[in-house]
């Protein structure tokens, strides 16, 4: 793969990540795995996440880096795998070696947020505060209050003490960014797909209401939009989270919108049975949805933009 042309093909070694992600999904964590494990955290998947070595992508001990984290990362969003993903990456980039490691062989839980709502807190032993740009190491300072979310992941609200500040923020973030855009483009590339295949199936009229434009052209605007996301992720991993800090926040931001836009869409098309728990895609679409609206935020995205392209920071305000 490379960042700088058009060839954004994954290499062999690349596909061969995303490959064997794919096949540990399909044997840890399938459709009816995840709607009954919904608000507990995925302990017996997470394990075999980490012993196959893909928390720890994108660290100076692991065997690979953001490209191939982004590999893992399209095949976790294909299964809508659960857990902090995006968040074990940008903490391991900020933690000291023995926390990053314990991060990456699955034995300890990151939370990553902006308090008092934090996702994975319950089941967390380590705390990351995000503040706008800035990133601490924190601890709770008082209980943990469990909160039922949206996207059946275990929340908790609870008041954080900031221990120390942590440097290289901003390539965290940008790491953060790149994966959650990995994420939420083949989440919501497999939920359009399972969308088109329903408009195959289902007729009015005598026709399937695949062949009427008022649902082939918003499937279709869905499909071109994540495929974009897509796209900006790949080639942000390419450059690495210094260099390719443009793309990594254009690609954060343009996930965020183009995942609520799929959810919308294909509930509609869906119709009722679409937002039903025990239905056929709720279970990827209330991960979108939980996801493009959490921390850390689109704060660090909007400054790396408006710097890019010389805008003065104090434009952006409404």
């Amino acid at each position: 793969m490379s960042g700088s042309g058009l060839d954004l093909a994954f290499d062999e070694t690349q596909q061969a990540v995303a490959d064997s992600v794919a096949q540990l999904c399909r044997e840890h964590c399938g459709d009816d795995a995840l709607r009954a494990g919904a608000g507990r955290f995925p302990a017996g998947p997470w394990k075999a996440l980490a012993e196959l070595g893909v928390l720890a992508l994108g660290t100076p001990e692991g065997q690979g880096g953001a490209v191939e984290m982004v590999a893992a990362l399209e095949s976790l969003g294909r299964a809508a795998f659960p857990g902090p993903l995006a968040e074990t990456f940008l903490a391991c980039r900020l933690l000291p070696e023995a926390e990053r490691r314990a991060l990456a062989l699955g034995e300890r839980i990151v939370s990553v947020g902006t308090p008092p709502l934090l996702p994975f807190a319950p089941v967390a032993e380590v705390f990351v505060e995000i503040d706008g740009e800035r990133a601490w190491r924190a601890r709770p300072a008082g209980p943990i209050e469990a909160v039922a979310t949206l996207g059946g992941e275990p929340w908790g609200r609870v008041r954080l003490e900031r221990q120390a500040e942590l440097p290289g923020a901003d390539e965290a973030l940008a790491l953060h960014a790149t994966a959650l855009a990995a994420y939420l483009a083949a989440a919501g590339r497999r939920l359009v797909d399972d969308t088109a295949g329903y408009a195959r199936s289902r007729r009015q009229f005598g026709r399937p209401i695949g062949e009427f434009q008022a649902v082939a052209h918003p499937l279709a605007d869905c499909a071109i939009r994540l495929d974009g996301v897509a796209a900006l992720a790949r080639a942000a991993a390419a450059d690495g989270p210094r260099e390719g800090r443009l793309r990594a926040a254009a690609a954060g931001l343009a996930a965020r919108r183009a995942a609520v836009a799929a959810a919308h869409t294909c509930h509609q098309l869906f119709g009722a049975v679409g937002i039903t728990v025990e239905g056929p895609v709720f279970h990827v679409s209330r991960r979108l949805m939980q996801l493009a609206g959490g921390a850390p935020g689109e704060a660090w995205a909007r400054r790396v933009l408006l710097e890019g392209f010389d805008v003065p920071r104090d434009r952006s305000e409404p």
